[in-house]
């Protein structure tokens, strides 16, 4: 028997002037950029459905929960993305080098089980870059000039796995307790004196623990350049909405890169400083040691869900930079030119200072 995949329509027209409604951040709506005609995105069940593990680890339910999506991969830095057919100018949000419709191709993959919807639009994120532009050090007076393009200024759904699993920990180790006992020394000028100096009073210790490992979250796809900074892959996942197709109206949305597979192997690394924090809890005392630790993990399930940045550049002297933004939260980083007579004077400066410090000093 054939698996059925499923073919997800990402585009709904207006009804007043056929334009392409597009999601609205900060909202659930889709709106007309034309005519300004709204609809609200009609979410059904607030429940995510997590899905089993091992299924689709054994690749029984590779096809179950999946559609078809239509991808373009970019030849220059090998990022694996869905662009709308709406774009005029079809370019890799991570490169910006042109990509060739001609090259789409059908492929399914594990449907989102849920989306954090754009809190911000593309304009508020160009807002945040020049404010943050204002504020570098040793940036050049005139960054602020810095030309923006917009076709260039993207908003991307990233992929990312979460993993739920329930687990049972065997431990042995040691329970530490601090004590102190006075000590008598010589101090430097021969006088005799004393000193309370801490121990420890270990004590060993065995057990169970047990607990629930919620939503551990691991990036699911990975290019050869581009890669999103650490400094803004913070979201905050109590905002997350069932996938609902229309959250994706207007965006570009990356396909996972990374196998399931490899997802949870990230995932069980992460587990074992989660369960080694409960067996020290468990352990109790001032200090632990942790000798052996048995985990087992069970009932595991996982969701592939989408998380949002704005990815842009912009050109200064002739020169790219890139710079992105967290899509809800705001937070931003990048790459930046410096001012090469700023940071002249500055080390001028400092030197001045220094000599001048030695000199009155040695005084």
């Amino acid at each position: 028997m054939e698996p059925s995949i499923q073919k997800v329509e990402l585009k709904k027209a207006c009804i007043n002037c056929g334009a392409e409604l597009n999601y609205k951040p900060g909202t659930q709506l889709i709106n007309c950029a034309y005519c300004g005609h709204q609809e609200s995105i009609e979410l059904g069940e607030s429940s995510f459905e997590e899905l089993e593990l091992y299924p689709y680890l054994k690749q029984m339910g590779e096809q179950k929960h999946s559609e078809e999506i239509s991808m373009l991969d970019c030849k220059n830095c090998g990022a694996t993305q869905h662009v709308e057919e709406n774009y005029k100018s079809l370019h890799c949000v991570y490169c910006s080098m042109p990509l060739i419709v001609e090259d789409a191709y059908q492929e399914p993959w594990i449907l989102p089980g849920a989306v954090l919807p754009f809190q911000i639009d593309r304009k508020k994120s160009h807002q945040i870059f020049r404010e943050w532009a204002k504020r570098l050090w040793f940036a050049p007076n005139n960054l602020k000039k810095a030309a923006l393009d917009p076709r260039f200024t993207k908003g991307l759904y990233l992929p990312y796995w979460t993993f739920d699993a329930k687990s049972i920990t065997q431990y042995a180790g040691q329970r530490g307790d601090y004590y102190y006992v006075t000590e008598s020394y010589t101090d430097s000028q021969g006088k005799r004196r004393s000193r309370q100096v801490r121990k420890t009073r270990w004590t060993s210790k065995s057990g169970t623990v047990s607990g629930f490992i919620d939503d551990t979250l691991v990036k699911a796809s990975q290019q050869r350049r581009g890669n999103i900074p650490v400094k803004i892959s913070r979201w905050n996942l109590d905002k997350l909405e069932p996938f609902h197709t229309s959250f994706l109206s207007g965006f570009v949305t990356e396909k996972y890169t990374i196998p399931l597979k490899e997802g949870h192997v990230v995932a069980e690394k992460k587990a074992r400083p989660i369960i080694e924090r409960w067996v020290r809890r468990k352990i109790g005392g001032d200090t632990q040691r942790v000798h052996r630790m048995d985990i087992s993990l069970f009932d595991e399930t996982f969701k592939h869900i989408l998380l949002p940045v704005y990815i842009s550049a912009y050109r200064y002297n002739g020169k790219e930079y890139n710079f992105f933004v967290n899509g809800e939260n705001g937070a931003i980083s990048g790459t930046r030119p410096y001012s090469f007579w700023k940071i002249f004077f500055a080390v001028v400066f400092a030197l001045i200072l220094i000599g001048l410090f030695v000199y009155f000093g040695g005084g």
